[in-house]
């Protein structure tokens, strides 16, 4: 009893359902305990019913009668007064006497034999709730096909942790259709009532050995109800009969409930009290009326596309048609809860539907996009139907208030949008101040076998309750069609479940029979009011089918036929819910008939109008449009961009607060006061090195009201411990300082944060957080440029499409390290290759020379990649990116060992009023001043300059071979080099790189170099051999072929004799 007093001595001034609240448990698959011999002195022996979940039965009895004495049974009363009088637990529990005793002792020990019997029953019961909260879902009647997909260990434990491997779950009710039977023969159970043979039954299989010590004898039994349970509502006690039936109606209908994993009791107490209060589930008849309306309108849609496209794709929703009314559901609750704007991302799978019927896009805008003939209006190439996305703001009929639905437009690699998604929600949030959640959500749609398949979730999933990365709490709906286009789920997934990943961050789970549209608009329910109260997320499974193939072309009886033998007898979802309403006498026929025909007009209507389009407007179907932005009809205001220097008082200003800390009484790191020191002196000599450039770029763009947000791993310090924009106090704990958030009294907020391990999902957040706003300058930082490849998909299906097939612009910065440095082959190179392959300008035609040619060049390309040889340069290029009157994603590599190296620095004077990004640096040597002398042209870009500078310096060319930069590779800037190639009209033109032939740049700039010359010249390269890899691991290595290359570099003989 030491830890009940223990208990009791801290918790006595609470009622017990508050001290309930605060207790921790344990996970799922293992009962609550504690270890008995760390808190009792007495033999475990003495005491039998202490141990395992006892302790749990008892310490609730004991704060139940420290409440009350009287609410316990009387043999708990003399039991807790004996322990509180200072007896042992041992002493205070009392063995039978032995054989020979007096009549009395017999009639005593006859009463200790009950009493114990009384006990151990109570705990039976206890164990037999606990059991259904924890694997309750095991037994629910949730697959509307009747396939139990779920394959548990057959080893374990009977009921407590395998009651839920029956579910009743499957709408089609075929237990063994192309799927192996993994109902264990011990747990058994009828789909009909509960009545008392089926409870009997059913507590046969949980007591399997003597388990729990109950039988039948025992069902018409009072037992004490623990605190944890709500079925009680009113009543404290109830028999065994109806403590299973209660139980059973909770648990093991068509809704199963995954909780008792979650390590917070409070939450857990919220779930039972959802799920377990008697009648909880309840709806009026105009609810169900609004209910069958919207399946209505959900099931006709497809019927209406099938009836007048039969032989298109549209990827419908027929089998999980309850889909519409449940995000209905979640959204009408969501707008009662105060949220005003909804962010939503979905597979192709019933996008249509959810535009129609949860979005509100114009019927005729969906229908014509049948049309072969229509026409496209936009630039662009567009994408298909199925992929677009969607902005709407309207009135939500049920709250009455104003909501913004936002569908986001996404590719077929499912999942990819996840991220995209929370970003953009994140964004949203924090441009509203919202900084917990209450106006703005995300909603993620998902496929059983993708959620299960797709490391993305998991990425996602671990952003959640970041500080940075959080949008408190999303809500998760997963269409689970039980396959997986032509997978089953016993060979797609380990788990039991396609939602156990959700898990790993506490997150309940809610399975739901899709076939019962009253259980899944009450799941949503609390779906959405688990969000609104906790700010965590959640999963609502929707257990349904696909009735067609993966689409509508797809023949799925090649590899499930007896799956789709059932399925094909299986009636849909609307005419089962249209006969119980009419039986209920909620709805007639007639009403019914009524409603379909209503909406078919409106279908017909809406398709005769659809008709009279001509001419595709993709910017219809923007998901993130930017009001102010851009002139009426999405143009930019201006073909023209503001100067991006500074004055030199705001440099010097913002140098001050780089090179100090501008708080008190805060110890930074002794060699960071050196690194400081070093700004200092650089802003009195008036110059920059790379991170100062950065500094200047940030703060002045602050101080223009320009949120900038800086994510990626280790950002705040930098990878090469450059950067330094967050400081940490050496003797406080978490005690930090951003001097960039103490340049102005009124600047935009400056947000740095280092991220989860991952590429892929922040990358993919920080494109999403970039789509809110273009006033916002979004950098993501790859630790090395090369790990980029690890969010390719971001990078191939959003970024450098993103605009053709969405005509969706986006700013967002990748800053990738790159630069070969004998560092080896995972360090080196960002893979610039990649980047120019995807760009869109054409490498034969060279543009005319126009007044707005940089302007004009920028605009019509996908995205801007560059890569910057000074600082002045990076700070140019930063400023540019929000300084121009549209949004291009830019990409650069940046530096590594230039972000010390003592002539990788700039000057004020190239950073003042006046001055700008230069697309190229020209040679401004010996060499320029009588070109016609030059030998050789040397292009190149990035660091290998200072190799070469240096090495031209050593060998006492500077008047026989030039040297310019190529700063901005895409768009090209083919009027600097067909300038100097005119200027060096005597040289050769060699391209020179520190990567390998087929990496690096060279195929891309070899081709728009010859049509700079009208292909008249040739252009050598100098540089490594073509490799399979980026670089060498060893560094002699490493060494010999930079020697090899700048030998070719500067020997002037190295192509005599050579064909073009």
């Amino acid at each position: 009893m030491h830890r009940l007093r223990t208990c009791a001595a801290k918790l006595r001034p609470l009622t017990a359902s508050q001290t309930v609240k605060n207790l921790s448990h344990s996970g799922a698959a293992v009962s609550r305990t504690f270890q008995q011999g760390r808190f009792y002195t007495a033999p475990v022996a003495a005491e039998p019913f202490l141990s395992g979940t006892s302790s749990n039965y008892v310490e609730e009895m004991y704060f139940a009668w420290l409440e009350n004495p009287q609410s316990v049974h009387k043999s708990w009363d003399v039991f807790f007064r004996n322990a509180n009088t200072g007896a042992a637990p041992g002493t205070a529990y009392q063995s039978p006497p032995p054989l020979g005793a007096s009549l009395t002792s017999l009639s005593q020990a006859q009463s200790m034999i009950n009493v114990d019997k009384l006990v151990e029953d109570h705990l039976a019961v206890q164990s037999l709730i606990r059991a259904y909260q924890v694997r309750g879902h095991h037994i629910t009647k949730l697959d509307p096909l009747g396939i139990n997909v779920v394959d548990f260990d057959e080893s374990r434990t009977a009921f407590p942790i395998r009651g839920h491997h029956v579910a009743q779950l499957d709408p089609l009710g075929i237990l063994d259709a192309d799927l192996e039977s993994s109902v264990p023969a011990n747990l058994a159970t009828s789909s009909n009532g509960l009545d008392i043979a089926v409870c009997k039954e059913r507590l046969k299989k949980l007591t399997v050995g003597a388990f729990y010590g109950l039988d039948e004898s025992d069902l018409d039994k009072v037992f004490h109800l623990p605190t944890t349970t709500f079925i009680g509502g009113n009543e404290t006690a109830l028999p065994l009969r109806e403590i299973i039936r209660r139980m059973e109606m909770s648990y093991c209908q068509h809704i199963g409930v995954e909780f008792m994993f979650i390590n917070d009791l409070e939450q857990c107490q919220w779930i039972r009290q959802k799920f377990e209060t008697p009648s909880a589930m309840q709806f009026t008849n105009e609810e169900k009326r609004t209910l069958l309306a919207r399946l209505v309108r959900s099931t006709r849609f497809e019927e209406f596309l099938q009836r007048k496209w039969s032989s298109e794709k549209r990827f419908g929703l027929e089998g999980c048609e309850v889909l519409i009314p449940a995000l209905k559901t979640i959204i009408d609750k969501s707008s009662e809860n105060g949220i005003e704007n909804i962010i939503m991302g979905m597979p192709h799978r019933g996008r249509l539907n959810v535009l129609a019927n949860v979005i509100r896009k114009e019927l005729e805008q969906i229908f014509c996009q049948f049309d072969s003939k229509l026409e496209a209006a936009d630039e662009g190439t567009g994408d298909v139907k199925y992929h677009l996305g969607m902005y709407h703001r309207r009135i939500n009929r049920v709250s009455n208030r104003n909501i913004t639905l936002s569908l986001v437009a996404n590719p077929s690699h499912l999942e990819a949008v996840d991220p995209v998604v929370q970003g953009k929600t994140k964004a949203e949030q924090f441009y509203l101040s919202d900084t917990e959640g209450k106006k703005v959500m995300s909603i993620l749609l998902h496929g059983d076998a993708a959620f299960a398949g797709q490391g993305i979730v998991y990425e996602t999933f671990h952003l959640s309750d970041l500080p940075s990365y959080t949008t408190h709490g999303t809500i998760h709906v997963v269409v689970n069609n039980q396959i997986g286009f032509t997978t089953d789920p016993r060979v797609a997934r380990s788990s039991p479940y396609p939602t156990d990943v959700a898990r790993v961050v506490n997150a309940p789970i809610f399975h739901v029979n899709g076939d019962d549209p009253e259980a899944v608009m009450y799941v949503c329910n609390v779906a959405a009011e688990w969000r609104n109260t906790f700010h965590k997320d959640v999963v609502v499974d929707l257990v349904c089918f696909r009735r067609n193939g993966h689409n509508e072309m797809d023949e799925p009886m090649f590899t499930q036929p007896l799956m789709y033998k059932q399925i094909k007898k299986q009636k849909p979802v609307l005419k089962k819910y249209a006969e119980k309403l009419t039986s209920e006498g909620v709805v007639s026929q007639q009403e019914f008939e009524e409603e379909m025909a209503k909406y078919d007009k409106i279908c017909e209507e809406a398709y005769t109008r659809s008709k009279d389009e001509k001419i595709m407007h993709i910017k219809h179907w923007l998901d993130s449009p930017w009001p102010g932005f851009f002139t009426l009809d999405g143009q930019p205001k201006s073909m023209t961009c503001p100067s991006t220097g500074l004055s030199e008082d705001m440099l010097n200003h913002i140098g001050k607060v780089a090179s100090s800390v501008p708080v008190e009484d805060f110890t930074i790191h002794g060699g960071l006061t050196r690194i400081l020191k070093g700004r200092g002196e650089m802003v009195k000599n008036r110059m920059v090195d790379w991170a100062l450039a950065e500094y200047m770029a940030f703060g002045s763009l602050l101080n223009e009201g320009i949120h900038i947000r800086l994510s990626g791993q280790d950002v705040e310090r930098g990878t090469f411990s450059h950067r330094h924009h967050v400081l940490h106090d050496q003797n406080v704990d978490k005690k930090t300082c951003i001097p960039m958030n103490h340049l102005w009294p009124n600047q935009a907020p400056y947000t740095v944060c280092n991220s989860s391990l991952s590429e892929y999902g922040v990358l993919g957040f920080e494109l999403g957080f970039a789509m809110a706003s273009p006033n916002a300058l979004v950098l993501w930082e790859a630790q090395f440029g090369d790990f980029h490849n690890t969010a390719q998909c971001i990078i191939d299906q959003f970024i450098s499409p993103g605009q053709a097939k969405w005509v969706r612009q986006n700013g967002i910065v990748l800053l990738l390290p790159h630069g070969m440095e004998g560092m080896g082959p995972e360090h080196s190179s960002a893979r610039p290759e990649r980047f120019l392959q995807m760009c869109n300008d054409d490498p034969d035609v060279v543009p005319k020379l126009t007044e707005d040619l940089v302007v004009r060049q920028l605009y019509d390309t996908n995205w801007i990649v560059v890569n910057c040889s000074t600082p002045a340069n990076y700070f140019h290029v930063l400023r540019r990116q929000i300084l121009l009157p549209f949004r291009k994603p830019l990409i650069i590599f940046t530096p590594k060992s230039l972000l010390r190296h003592p002539d990788a620095k700039s000057s004020f004077d190239l950073m003042l009023p006046g001055t700008e990004f230069l697309r190229g640096i020209v040679e401004d040597g010996a060499a320029a001043q009588k070109p016609e002398d030059v030998k050789r042209l040397l292009l190149c870009t990035g660091k290998v300059y200072y190799e070469l500078a240096k090495e031209r310096k050593i060998r006492g060319l500077e008047s026989e071979v030039a040297i310019t930069r190529v700063e901005q590779l895409s768009p090209f800037p083919f009027d600097i080099i067909e300038q100097e190639s005119k200027k060096y009209c005597n040289a050769e033109i060699v391209w020179c790189q520190e990567e390998h032939k087929n990496q690096g740049y060279y195929e891309y700039v070899k081709p728009r170099i010859r049509a700079t010359t009208h292909r008249e010249r040739p252009v050598w390269y100098a540089g490594r051999e073509p490799a399979s890899a980026p670089a060498t691991g060893n560094k002699n290595t490493h060494l010999q072929e930079l020697k090899r290359f700048l030998d070719t570099s500067f020997n002037l003989d190295a192509f005599k004799n050579l064909g073009n």
